[in-house]
């Protein structure tokens, strides 16, 4: 049994052998500093984009629901019946639960790297959906992982909403999309959800909520990161500011130092001047056209795509290529 990193006496944690404190070093070791938002979500960070996913300025996740509400009967019919889903980086159920409503699915197999969140959610739906098969595997979704034997015959099916595409970079996302289609397969699907380009003043407001959820979001992996590998940082030394970069069609997140200050983490030190950043997240915004080049540039086709009445999301049903035979 694995011991959980808060339980570990921090000066025995060896960087090498921890992924997360690898990780953390070498963003903190960049020019500018970086920090991976994969790490936002420890049992504390998954429900506060919960909580963000309802904010009023937070437009993303209710548009996402609202087609996947209306164009349910369509979007099922790219699913082929008793295919296994599997949800990278599956968050709360809310989403899954609609194409539950509009199709037959042999399995669902939810991926996520917070593990405790990941198996409650699980748990309470095999309550709601006591004939589905329920295979919780905890995992970096961004990497290669097995899928679960029980699933092995099955049609696959990958779901990646509410536009986590966005957070890689371009590079990252081809990565990314590449990697789904070796775990899914030859004639696999993926219903994504993409972001679209809009008013700049709405991206701004959805990442700067009035009542600081999003705030409170960002800091957070500076106690997941003081808890969990020993580090000092002064919480009221840092504050969140989200920006949009015209250039790269993208909300920036960063966490401003206040004060010129240095924080020790594992053996190591780490400076900062005043107004210096860590740069925590990105979410780039696509048009289609944008979104369906990157899409065939890793070896998928786009079958269907569906947005809302304002233009402001939508989702994608991409088709895997097959390999070019060699």
């Amino acid at each position: 049994m694995n011991m959980p990193l808060a339980a570990l006496p921090h000066e025995l944690l060896d960087p090498k052998d921890c992924p997360f404190a690898k990780d953390v070093i070498a963003g903190l070791s960049q020019q500018p500093k970086r920090l991976s938002p994969k790490y936002f979500y420890d049992e504390t960070g998954s429900k506060l984009f919960e909580q963000i996913t309802l904010l009023p300025e937070y437009y993303p996740t209710r548009t996402e629901l609202r087609i996947l509400r209306d164009c349910g009967a369509q979007i099922a019919a790219a699913i082929p019946e008793n295919a296994a889903l599997i949800e990278f980086g599956a968050g709360a159920t809310t989403k899954v639960r609609l194409l539950l409503q509009s199709c037959t699915l042999g399995a669902y197999v939810p991926v996520d790297i917070s593990g405790d969140f990941l198996n409650d959610q699980a748990d309470d739906l095999r309550g709601d959906f006591p004939d589905l098969a329920v295979y919780p595997v905890t995992a970096d979704f961004t990497t290669p992982f097995e899928l679960p034997p029980e699933v092995k015959d099955m049609p696959k099916v990958g779901f990646f909403p509410g536009s986590t595409i966005g957070n890689f970079d371009p590079h990252e996302a081809s990565a990314f999309l590449r990697s789904a289609r070796a775990i899914l397969g030859d004639g696999a699907t993926l219903i994504i959800g993409v972001d679209l380009e809009k008013d700049e003043r709405v991206l701004y407001d959805a990442y700067n909520d009035a009542a600081g959820v999003t705030a409170r979001f960002n800091l957070n992996m500076l106690v997941r990161i003081n808890r969990d590998l020993g580090a000092n940082f002064d919480l009221s030394g840092f504050k969140h500011r989200a920006i949009y970069n015209r250039d790269r069609h993208r909300i920036e997140m960063h966490l401003i130092s206040r004060k010129a200050q240095t924080v020790r983490l594992l053996g190591q030190t780490f400076s900062f001047r005043t107004g210096e950043t860590i740069h925590t997240e990105s979410s780039y915004k696509y048009s289609l056209e944008r979104f369906a080049a990157l899409a065939r540039g890793a070896g998928w086709e786009s079958r269907e795509t569906w947005t809302d009445p304002d233009g402001m999301f939508s989702v994608h049903a991409l088709v895997a290529k097959p390999e070019p035979k060699t």
